[in-house]
């Protein structure tokens, strides 16, 4: 998206998108944990309330890793759920968590064929990139599978945020860039 938005507004964009997922997952009941890249992110994370580790190598697979970690010191059942979902609701998030709170597995696929949430518990092995999803199905076939509009629809270009604008659940987005 740098072609059509500045620095500054990806930035505030990407941002507000992180706010309003951590703050939907703890409306849920969840303990967000913003796994950081910078600390200028982990302190913004920490003002809001929110715990956050540093982002380890690996990209979003040890990122996800290193999350699971983080939960898994405390046995709790996790969900690794991406930030630039703009039509995510606290329904669609809750249905997600009644899985792996039963003690199940869960995947949400992106409409690319990505994922977009990915949950349980205990250690989980992930293949994030493209066609994540169906990787991540065929290392946990027992998994439920959640399509959702909230977890469809990602950001990965400037097209969806476009398309994600025009939807009503994203009225939100007017107000951040």
């Amino acid at each position: 998206m740098a072609a059509e938005l500045s620095p500054d507004t990806r930035s505030r964009l990407s941002q507000r998108f992180a706010e309003r997922t951590a703050e939907l997952a703890a409306e849920a009941g969840m303990v967000p944990v913003l796994v950081a890249g910078d600390a200028e992110v982990a302190s913004w994370a920490l003002e809001l309330g929110f715990p956050s580790i540093p982002e380890p190598a690996g990209g979003l697979n040890g990122a996800a890793t290193e999350g699971v970690r983080w939960a898994n010191l405390s046995a709790s059942a996790w969900v690794v759920l991406h930030t630039d979902l703009p039509l995510l609701t606290r329904h669609e998030l809750d249905e997600v968590l009644a899985v792996v709170t039963g003690g199940g597995w869960v995947i949400a696929p992106s409409g690319d064929g990505g994922t977009s949430a990915l949950g349980g518990r205990g250690e989980a092995r992930f293949a994030y990139g493209p066609g994540s999803f169906r990787l991540h199905l065929g290392r946990y076939p027992e998994a439920r599978i959640v399509i959702k509009t909230g977890f469809l629809h990602d950001i990965d270009s400037f097209a969806d945020l476009e398309s994600a604008r025009q939807h009503w659940r994203a009225s939100w987005l007017s107000e951040s860039a």
